[in-house]
């Protein structure tokens, strides 16, 4: 499978390698990596996205004593990088078919927005710190270590929250009426004793920190009724986290066993829930009879 996926079912043609012999050469390297050199492509792509994090951090890092020359190394081995990472998006561009559908697929919007830390560094100082956005380019490891299985359950997570949201958005909503109710109830309790909620804003805050049972302590109330309203919407607090929690595993729950069917690979034993699968994405062996889940396979 590669990074950019056909959509033939909208009627769109597939992205794909450029008419010229250069162009589908660049292609196999950058974007097959079933192929030893793409696959060598992809593992020094990913060694490369690491050290740039790595150097983001450290340099982020202010010694008392530290010499300008390690914050100056760290500097040029990003600027570095990101000079290779633009050369690298480029040369995605030149020899794909359909440049400006690359741009706007997962994988190339990724790429896009990973440069521009560095870039905007130049007109926001300090903006380079972003750049540890690139770790979104290590998903491509499923694909390198061909765990498709993987891709799977997270392409079905998504599914799961895209069947819950529009409960969980109902359920934010409510959640956030009571932290602003609440919060003006504690400004007007705790007002007078001096304990910090000086403003219904800032009392909004506190309820946030409390219900959510992170509790940074900067605020606390003082009188009796403050400290009964408190103990109260700790206890709640626990009690909302357990109903976005239940609702998103019920539908993780009913996505699983609606997976449908599967097909088993003679060779390597692998099952794919993909019902238009021809091919083992393992091994590439020519898959079994179509079957149920969980069912074993019939002897030939």
């Amino acid at each position: 499978m590669n990074d950019v996926a056909a959509d033939k079912s909208k009627g769109r043609p597939k992205l794909g390698p450029g008419p010229a012999g250069w162009q589908r050469k660049w292609y196999e390297v950058i974007f097959e990596h079933d192929t030893p050199a793409g696959r060598w492509f992809d593992v020094w792509l990913l060694v490369v996205i690491v050290v740039s994090v790595v150097a983001v951090m450290l340099e982020s890092i202010r010694y008392k004593d530290a010499p300008e020359a390690w914050y100056d190394t760290w500097r040029a081995v990003e600027w570095i990088i990101t000079g290779l990472f633009t050369l690298e998006f480029a040369a995605r561009l030149a020899c794909v078919n359909r440049p400006g559908r690359y741009v706007f697929s997962f994988f190339g919007v990724v790429d896009l927005v990973s440069l521009l830390p560095s870039y905007l560094m130049i007109l926001i100082p300090g903006a380079q710190s972003l750049a540890t956005i690139r770790t979104v380019r290590l998903l491509r490891v499923f694909r390198i270590l061909k765990l498709a299985h993987h891709v799977r359950e997270g392409q079905g997570w998504l599914l799961a929250l895209k069947h819950t949201w529009p409960k969980i958005t109902v359920f934010i909503s409510v959640i956030v009426c009571t932290i602003i109710i609440l919060g003006s109830v504690m400004y007007l309790v705790e007002t007078d004793a001096d304990s910090g909620f000086d403003n219904i804003p800032v009392s909004v805050y506190w309820a946030i920190v409390t219900m959510t049972t992170v509790g940074y302590g900067d605020i606390a109330p003082v009188t009796p009724l403050g400290k009964t309203i408190a103990s109260l919407v700790m206890l709640l607090g626990y009690a909302i986290i357990i109903v976005p929690t239940g609702l998103f595993s019920a539908e993780v729950m009913k996505q699983r066993a609606l997976r449908g069917t599967e097909r088993s690979c003679p060779r390597c034993a692998f099952n794919t829930a993909d019902d238009g699968a021809q091919y083992c994405s393992r091994c590439g062996e020519r898959l079994g009879a179509l079957q149920p889940t969980g069912t074993p396979q019939a002897d030939a």
